[in-house]
């Protein structure tokens, strides 16, 4: 298989211009966005301050899909990654549906973005209709990804100094709030807000589930560290080292912050206020705090639009390779920049914009819920993927960096993600994603045959 996969790899001729900080800052900033900012308020509604635990628990399971994928990644650093090895791996079938099902995943994510910028961009100038923003946003972030990779790594690395600078202001703004009271009449809030009102899972076991499955949402796009790595300067370094340091982000951008809202206000109040991070920085004094959150969010919804053009572009590109795809997807720029997947990519996401100009108030809730099922299946895929590589080494053959306690994690991490499945059939808005997959995945078993790609061999 070795043999085979380096021989095949090597058709790659994309740009290696990501840079070690570009890295680490696409894999810090991809686990910030806007499921913390929006998604954050609903998932307190449903379990309370057991939320917490809930940032947690799939994070850790985030981590083990993190290390099983940089195990793979480090060995063969391509940008179709998960697909490109599913092809060689599990079989061509299994590396057309998965790269298909990411392209959908980010297509429909990048849908649910733009309508955030179109929802807070009518916070400051609410004549303006919703899908404008939207339509703005989708044209400027295809116009950076066409330029060149290092353009995208910059852009990136700024959303996500954003970002990180917000977060830890936010923290040490609630860490006064929660020690000495400052903006709170000097009565400090403390921690009692955690458990007085209800206990930790005032809403029970069926409330903390239910959350599981927006907190997935919110840590979608974290795998995308993997992507980059068909254009990562130095990945055998890079990669580990950025994916190393996902735990403690983890812990520091999600844990924390939710902490801090869940101490300082008693969580069935949280939501009818508006923002906690707005209300949080009011308190202090802070005038201008609305508006400051509001360019925060619109800058994590563009971040994610952002990676969600650079991915969606290189797994076409990765998918055409495979002959999987048109082969029109395979072509590049000057730049080295698979230009054709990626304005193909920003065609199909305009139908988010169609969405908000007929169903702006729905639409956020749909397509996230749809985004979530084609995460799990990739996630899935990914710990599935990683035991046959695994067990088709020699102990000899064993990667430096390697996911630790195989299989007993993968195994984990498989029945911990079929568990939110089965929950999501649970919920209203999960039900109308599974409604969603079953079509999707029958058409692209149905255009596998039709158009004889299970004929073709194994690139």
């Amino acid at each position: 298989m070795s043999k085979q996969m380096d021989e095949n790899f090597l058709k790659e001729n994309l740009k290696r211009d990501l840079k070690n900080r570009h890295i680490q800052l696409i894999a810090l900033g991809s686990a910030i966005g806007v499921g913390l900012f929006l998604g954050s308020a609903t998932g307190i509604k449903f379990t309370g301050p057991s939320l917490i635990l809930s940032y947690i628990l799939v994070g850790l399971v985030v981590f083990i899909v993190l290390r099983a994928l940089g195990e793979i990644a480090v060995v063969y650093p391509v940008s179709g990654s998960f697909s490109a090895w599913a092809d060689h791996i599990l079989g061509p079938m299994a590396g057309y549906i998965t790269g298909w099902t990411y392209w959908f995943m980010w297509t429909v994510t990048v849908m649910a973005e733009i309508t955030a910028v179109g929802i807070y961009v009518t916070f400051w100038f609410p004549s303006v209709p919703q899908w404008i923003p939207a339509l703005i946003s989708v044209i400027l972030i295809t116009l950076l990804n066409l330029i060149a990779v290092k353009v995208y790594g910059e852009t990136e690395f700024w959303f996500s100094i954003i970002k990180i600078v917000t977060i830890l202001f936010f923290i040490v703004v609630g860490a006064f709030i929660i020690f000495f009271g400052f903006g709170n009449h000097g009565i400090p809030t403390g921690f009692s807000n955690l458990y007085k009102y209800g206990g930790f899972f005032p809403n029970g076991l069926k409330g903390f589930l239910f959350s599981l499955i927006i907190v997935v949402y919110a840590y979608l796009g974290i795998e995308i560290v993997a992507v980059t790595a068909g254009e990562a300067h130095d990945p055998n370094v890079t990669l580990p080292s950025a994916i190393d340091k996902v735990i403690y982000r983890i812990i520091l951008f999600y844990a924390l912050p939710m902490i801090v809202i869940l101490s300082i206000y008693p969580w069935f109040k949280i939501g009818t206020f508006g923002s906690p991070f707005v209300e949080s920085f009011s308190k202090l004094g802070i005038a201008a705090a609305a508006s400051i959150i509001n360019f925060v969010v619109i800058t994590a919804a563009l971040s994610s639009t952002n990676g969600g053009l650079f991915s969606t572009g290189r797994m076409l590109y990765s998918l055409s390779l495979q002959k999987n795809a048109p082969s029109s997807f395979s072509k590049l720029s000057n730049n080295k920049v698979p230009y054709i997947g990626i304005i193909f990519s920003s065609i199909v996401m305009l139908i988010g914009v169609i969405l908000n100009y007929f169903i702006p108030k729905q639409v956020f809730t749909i397509i996230t819920s749809v985004a979530t099922t084609g995460a799990l299946y990739v996630w899935l895929l990914i710990l599935i993927m990683h035991m046959k590589f695994r067990g088709s080494l020699e102990k000899s053959e064993l990667p430096k960096y390697r996911l630790p306690f195989y299989p007993f994690l993968n195994i984990l991490g498989i029945a911990f993600l079929i568990m939110v499945i089965i929950v999501m059939a649970f919920m209203p808005d999960g039900r109308i994603a599974l409604y969603v997959a079953f079509p999707w995945f029958g058409l692209l078993i149905a255009a596998y045959y039709l158009f004889g790609l299970n004929k073709k061999s194994s690139t």
